[in-house]
C-alpha cells in the first residue's frame, strides 16, 4: 500500500505570472502531504520541453498534471497528447476575453485527448480532484478527502448560524 506522501502531483503553468492564481492549489496539494513540482513550460514558446516533460512524466513518479495558461491556453492539450496520465486544465484570467478564451481552449479538446477541466481561476478545484483521482491509488487520501469536504460542511453552517443570529423577533437586523 501506499502512503500518500508517496503521491506526487506536478502543476505546469505556461508563465510566472499565473503562479499568484496557482499559490492555493500548491498550498492545498501540500496539506494533503503530496509532493508537488512546479515549474514554468509554454506549449508555445517551449514546445520540446512541454513534450519532453509529458512524455518522461510518469517515470518521473508523477502521477497527475495540473496545466495553467490563459490566452490560446494550449499547454493542458498539449501535455495531455503526450501522456496518459491525467492532465486538469485550469484557464487563467489574462485577457480582455475574461478567460473565456482560455476555458473554451482547454475544454474543447479532440477525442481521445481528454483534459478534465475547472472553472477560470479554479486553480483550488483543481487541487481538490487531483486528489479525488489520487485517492483510487492512495486510500488515504479517500479519508482525508471526507474530513476535508465535512470540514466544509462545518463551515457552511457557523456561517448560516451566525445568519440566523441577526434574526430579531421574527425581523432580519441586517
Amino acid at each position: 500500500m501506499c502512503s500518500s506522501k508517496d503521491a506526487r502531483v506536478a502543476i505546469v503553468m505556461g508563465s510566472d505570472s499565473d503562479l499568484p492564481t496557482l499559490k492555493g492549489c500548491i498550498k492545498l496539494l501540500q496539506e494533503f502531504n503530496i509532493k508537488v513540482d512546479v515549474m514554468v513550460c509554454s506549449a508555445h514558446r517551449t514546445p520540446e520541453k512541454a513534450s519532453d516533460f509529458a512524455k518522461k512524466a510518469e517515470e518521473n513518479g508523477i502521477d497527475v498534471i495540473i496545466a495553467a495558461a490563459g490566452k490560446a491556453a494550449h499547454l493542458p492539450g498539449v501535455l495531455a497528447a503526450y501522456t496518459t496520465l491525467p492532465v486538469i486544465g485550469v484557464p487563467i484570467k489574462s485577457s480582455t476575453l475574461d478567460g473565456m478564451d482560455a476555458l473554451l481552449s482547454i475544454v474543447q479538446m479532440p477525442s481521445g485527448i481528454p483534459v478534465a477541466t475547472v472553472a477560470i481561476d479554479g486553480a483550488e478545484n483543481a487541487a481538490i480532484l487531483a486528489v479525488q483521482i489520487l485517492s483510487v491509488g492512495y486510500p488515504g487520501l479517500r479519508e482525508e478527502m471526507k474530513s476535508f469536504k465535512k470540514k466544509l460542511a462545518l463551515k457552511v453552517e457557523e456561517k448560516n448560524q451566525a445568519l440566523q443570529s441577526k434574526l430579531v423577533d421574527g425581523k432580519w437586523d441586517i
